[in-house]
């Protein structure tokens, strides 16, 4: 079966830190750019950060640019999101996504993990 699974998400105050990670079972995440999205309840889903197959490429949400990195270790077929300076705005569910390429919508993505709920509150 193939599945990626999030975690690391939690509970945090502003101004903390959370890494992400999504691993990845019954396939090799070596061939698939991982990207990063988050949902806010009431809004729509967005792209927060993409990495791509060898992991030299990477982009990033303007509103995420020099708080979050994206990171993987194709050994060990898992990819991170290391997330400082966390804002309450960053409160969301945010799930990874295998696709060919780093896509700028998630349609395009074949494989979803479930998510992981990332809040940020005082």
């Amino acid at each position: 079966q193939l599945q990626l699974v999030e975690s690391g998400g939690g509970l945090v105050q502003p101004g903390g830190s959370l890494r992400l990670s999504c691993a990845a079972s019954g396939f090799t995440l070596d061939y698939y750019a991982i990207g990063w999205f988050r949902q806010a309840p009431g809004k729509e889903r967005e792209g927060v950060s993409c990495i791509s197959r060898s992991g030299a490429n990477t982009n990033y949400a303007d509103s995420v640019k020099g708080r979050f990195t994206i990171s993987r270790d194709n050994a060990k077929n898992t990819v991170y999101l290391q997330m400082n300076s966390l804002k309450p705005e960053d409160t969301a569910v945010y799930y990874c996504a295998a696709g060919s390429s780093c896509y700028p919508k998630g349609v395009d993505y074949d494989y979803w993990g479930q998510g992981t709920q990332v809040t940020v509150s005082s």
